[in-house]
């Protein structure tokens, strides 16, 4: 039917099915829905993300041991109390003045 003749240049193992199914891998590593390019961003936006969540617990932990200062500390919260929210005790007079 076909009488093609390969030429003496092309490697014997090179034939046609060998050629479509290398030419769908590489379409498949470069083009496809999952190739390197998405992969590598995906892998790097993973990173990312767990990096993030990494300085999000070491801060939670710090808020949550100053939570529990001011649950145990008395002194601690009557300080916050007085320079934060202007709170004084009774019989007491409070001066507050923008010099720093």
């Amino acid at each position: 039917m076909f009488n093609f003749k390969r030429p003496k240049w092309i490697p014997r193992w090179v034939n046609a099915p060998f050629i479509i199914i290398s030419v769908f891998i590489l379409w498949l590593f470069f083009f496809g829905d999952n190739n390197f390019a998405k992969i590598h961003a995906i892998k790097s936006e993973i990173n990312d993300i767990k990096a993030e969540i990494k300085a999000n617990q070491d801060s939670a932990e710090m808020f949550d041991a100053k939570v529990n200062e001011l649950h145990t500390d008395r002194e601690t919260l009557e300080k916050i109390a007085r320079e934060k929210y202007g709170m004084k005790r009774e019989n007491e007079e409070v001066f507050i003045t923008d010099i720093p």
